[in-house]
């Protein structure tokens, strides 16, 4: 497929190794992450878990500065893409955005049809030709497992999809920038456990292409899908591991606590 624009391969070596280093975040003068240092491994699923308001959404969205809507935020220490600061004040943020996509829970297409959906960050980004955005908007509906059912409606409008069919668009709206991490924050908490299935079988089949990142409330998920586990209390990392071991073998006391159920 063809490049969609200079912009997003303007670190050629990029590898889409994330890292944060004793990175703090304040609302206003509520501060929500304390000193996080953790690092994700690139091309593999990382789950973080916790209970609600622990802050493991705000360190989600602090990976491609989606925070920085909010007003009277700051931040301090270090969070890195491929060893370089995104909180340095070169970086460009609509660019970064564009390595770094974003799945939310509740499900976002705009009210336009399923390609134009698709097609609407490269078209944002440059991207003229209609035979280029056709192979795009394929290329990402194939990879969003989403193409058979949808190929012979691509010009009706995505509200008319079913709620799993409108989240895995919205990850098909993701990839058709090509990016090098994908976020996504509680992408099936909303949907029935078919739906569900479909979504997790999509980011395994996707692991091999990118760093995934996953907040999620469901431990059985986080079990299922994810090479590692960092959890996430009051603002703190309590631990982060493989997965196998966080959920057998946790070193941390609240970490067992809030695996086998005692709170959460």
């Amino acid at each position: 497929m063809t490049a969609l624009a200079e912009p997003l391969t303007a670190n050629p070596i990029a590898t889409g190794t994330v890292e944060a280093r004793d990175f703090s975040f304040f609302y206003g003068r509520k501060q929500a992450l304390f000193d996080i240092s953790l690092a994700i491994e690139p091309r593999s699923i990382t789950a973080l878990i916790g209970p609600s308001g622990c802050g493991k959404s705000t360190f989600l969205r602090s990976i491609n500065r989606m925070n920085d809507m909010i007003p009277g935020v700051r931040q301090t220490g270090e969070m890195l893409l491929d060893a370089k600061n995104l909180y340095a004040r070169e970086t460009d943020v609509v660019a970064l955005r564009q390595r770094v996509g974003m799945v939310f829970q509740r499900w976002n297409p705009f009210p336009k049809s399923i390609y134009d959906n698709v097609v609407y960050g490269p078209r944002i980004n440059g991207v003229s030709s209609r035979s280029q955005l056709d192979e795009i908007a394929e290329d990402a509906l194939r990879r969003a497992a989403l193409w058979d059912e949808v190929k012979d409606r691509l010009r009706r409008s995505a509200l008319g999809l079913s709620g799993g069919q409108q989240q895995r668009l919205c990850i098909a709206r993701a990839l058709a920038n090509r990016p090098e991490v994908l976020l996504l924050d509680e992408p099936a908490s909303a949907l029935d456990p078919i739906a569900t299935a479909k979504v997790e079988q999509l980011l395994h089949e996707l692991k091999s292409e990118l760093t995934i990142v996953i907040v999620t409330h469901n431990l059985q998920q986080a079990a299922r899908i994810s090479a590692r586990t960092a959890f996430f209390f009051l603002g703190q990392l309590v631990e982060a591991d493989s997965t196998d071991r966080m959920f057998t073998r946790p070193r941390e006391e609240r970490t067992e606590a809030y695996i086998t159920g005692r709170f959460g």
